[in-house]
Parts: structure tokens; sequence; C-alpha cells
């Protein structure tokens, strides 16, 4: 079993930046992607960011590119998502998922998720 840990969200102007953690008990992520996802009322889950542990190669969605950043800590077991020039529409609940297989944008395909954490965006 994989337990995740959000942290690092709250509220913050737009042209704001905000850090994520994604933290993880149980066992390391090597040889896991980890990936962020964000939500708002009335809409679906959707996909953020991903890395892949082992290889760190990073996918994205196109509205978040060139302005969030995942990365990893490979001595700290956590997962980072850096968001820069923040926008009201980025205004979600954000969380971590991890996964033994590769990175996908298919929701259902994670197994393992963190309970989230807000991010709000003032404009």
């Amino acid at each position: 079993q994989v337990q995740l840990v959000e942290a690092g969200g709250g509220l913050v102007q737009a042209g704001g930046s905000l850090r994520l953690s994604c933290a993880a008990s149980g066992r390391t992520f090597i040889s896991y992607v980890v990936g962020w996802f964000r939500q708002t009322p009335g809409k679906e889950r959707e996909f953020v960011a991903a890395i892949n542990w082992n290889s760190g190669r990073t996918v994205y969605v196109d509205s978040v590119k060139g302005r969030f950043t995942i990365s990893r800590d490979n001595a700290k077991n956590t997962v980072y998502l850096q968001m820069n020039s923040l926008k009201p529409e980025d205004t979600a609940v954000y969380c971590c998922a991890a996964d033994s297989r590769g990175i996908t944008t298919v929701i259902n395909r994670w197994t393992y998720w963190g309970q989230g954490t807000q991010v709000t965006v003032s404009s």
C-alpha cells in the first residue's frame, strides 16, 4: 500500500505562485509514476501533470505548460508541483496519485490517491 499526503495549497492572487507537495509513506516512489490532478465542483477530475520517478520523464496538460513544473526529491520521497503565473481558472482541489504502470491521463488507471489540497486563485 502507498499512502499519499498533499500539502501546500492555499489562497493566492492571480499571477502568484504556490508549491504543492505529495509525500509517500508505506513504500518509496521508486518504479512508480506520480501524477497531479485537479477537480472543481460539477466538473470531472482533470489530469494536470505526471512524472516517472525512475526516468524523470514528465507530461503536462496543455493549459499548464510553461507555468507548472513537476519534480521529485529522492531523499524526501516527495513529488512537487511548482505552480507559477496562477490564474483564477486554476482554482481547484489538487490531488496526487501514484501507480506502478506508465504515465497515463486516464483517471481510473491510477491506483493510489491522496485526499487533496485546496488551491484558490483570486482575480
